[in-house]
């Protein structure tokens, strides 16, 4: 989210099999119901002096419970190529028996292997509109309301571009044949197209701190952070179809979805906790406290591990990283990273996850499965790293440094600076192209 340095990483463990039935808002600590009505926003948060005080109103039209109604939804996306249209493979953990079939999200494509969900995005599996993609990064900057791009090639800034008041992440569309700037002040999306690297058209969406799609590709959804709030998008007329408030979830912003697509899990960064959120009917399921409840800079981003075991939640206040079991109710375990744990993301073949510490200027590597420490990369004379991705083979992990105006290329055999470029002003969630993968679920480039 918008943020300050602050210390901490939440890791949550998430699974598909054990989702419970619909509708039945559970609470883990206190009651987290969706809220109907007229709302007021919260103080937007300055993320590097945690100030700074905004109020407004999202109107009417809120959710008020499982059930609500909602405009149709247009038909599912079709898949845009099937996993045999790849063009590599990727090296799936082995295991003694063959795993069952995972009964996925109607529309959804097919888990092709449940022991890693990320089997499809290994090195250089590009799908058609990933090879059409330029080998850019696009960094936005919340400063200075503008995106640059970078020529991952070279390293040269070839472009730049205004958004608006504040640009927050780039985010790759479920079929990846758009980017979308989001720019939660000034309630717009801009369209970039990655096979000219060129911006387009500005889109109207309440509050998009951050977005993401759905699994089937049925919905676009602007995490609306200052509302508490999620807002279900037709992605293709970018009409709205639904908006559920979650009162209980102060400063919602990251989420990822269990392997079967029903169910997503929202960290909730000023309440400490996550939501648990039903996405056939929008409604939540419940809502999951931390051991340890941060709420200056407490849950942020968050991954499923490829597994889909658990859930790993940043949490920069804790200074590490808590597991949430598949079970969707238990944190397991807290691992600690370094001082204020923030992005995550995981390596091509799926064995290391990577944890930027935002303000120590690490990068912690894990074992994906486990969870246990590998190694940590120390950038050279500190750092702020926050957001980005790592390269379509692997080999880079690219970052942007929040506090100091630049983008971090670091590589992911050694933990070495390769390049630091200079960028705007406050630079955040930064996405790197071409992407492999079968479809994204947005953030900066989540790809299964």
């Amino acid at each position: 989210m918008r943020r300050v340095r602050v210390a901490g990483l939440v890791v949550v463990l998430l699974a598909a099999a054990c989702s419970p039935g619909p509708g039945a808002a559970e609470s883990a600590g206190q009651s987290g119901s969706a809220a109907s009505g007229s709302v007021t926003a919260d103080p937007p948060m300055d993320h590097s002096t945690m100030s700074g005080s905004m109020s407004g109103s999202m109107g009417s039209g809120f959710s008020t419970g499982a059930g609500s109604a909602r405009d149709e939804p247009a038909p599912a996306p079709t898949s845009p190529f099937a996993p045999s249209a790849l063009s590599a493979s990727s090296a799936p953990s082995a295991a003694s028996a063959p795993p069952a079939a995972v009964d996925v999200l109607p529309g959804m494509p097919p888990v092709t292997d449940p022991r890693n969900i990320y089997s499809d995005a290994g090195a250089n599996m590009l799908g058609p509109a990933a090879q059409r993609s330029k080998a850019y990064a696009y960094v936005p900057n919340t400063k200075s309301g503008d995106v640059w791009v970078i020529d991952t090639q070279t390293f040269q800034v070839v472009d730049r571009f205004h958004v608006g008041i504040e640009v927050q992440h780039v985010v790759p569309s479920w079929d990846m044949t758009a980017l979308y700037a989001t720019d939660d002040q000034g309630d717009v999306v801009r369209r970039i197209d990655p096979v000219t690297g060129q911006a387009g058209d500005t889109i109207p969406v309440v509050d998009p701190y951050n977005m993401y799609f759905t699994p089937d590709g049925r919905y676009a959804i602007s995490v609306a952070e200052k509302y508490r709030t999620l807002v279900w998008y037709d992605p293709t007329t970018w009409q709205e179809v639904d908006r559920v408030r979650f009162p209980d979830c102060k400063g919602i912003d990251h989420g990822d979805f269990t392997p079967d697509g029903t169910i997503a899990v929202f960290s909730c960064e000023f309440d400490g906790r996550v939501a648990v959120v039903d996405m056939q009917t929008h409604q939540l399921i419940r809502m999951v406290d931390m051991p340890t409840r941060n709420t200056t800079m407490g849950p942020q981003d968050l991954r499923i591990a490829p597994d889909g075991s658990k859930f790993y939640i940043a949490d920069s206040d804790s200074d590490g990283v808590w597991v949430l079991d598949q079970d969707l109710q238990t944190v397991t375990r807290h691992i600690p990273t370094g001082d204020g744990a923030h992005g995550l993301y995981f390596s091509r073949d799926a064995t290391k996850l990577y944890v930027t510490n935002r303000h120590e200027g690490s990068i912690s590597v894990l074992d994906a499965l486990t969870g246990d420490p590998i190694t940590k990369w120390q950038l050279p004379g500190g750092g702020s790293p926050d957001m980005g991705n790592v390269s379509a083979d692997g080999s880079q992990l690219w970052l942007s440094g929040r506090y100091d105006n630049v983008v971090y290329v670091i590589s992911t055999v050694d933990g070495s600076l390769l390049q630091k470029i200079p960028v705007g002003n406050g630079p955040h969630g930064l996405a790197l192209l071409p992407q492999p993968g079968r479809y994204s679920i947005g953030h900066t480039g989540i790809t299964r």
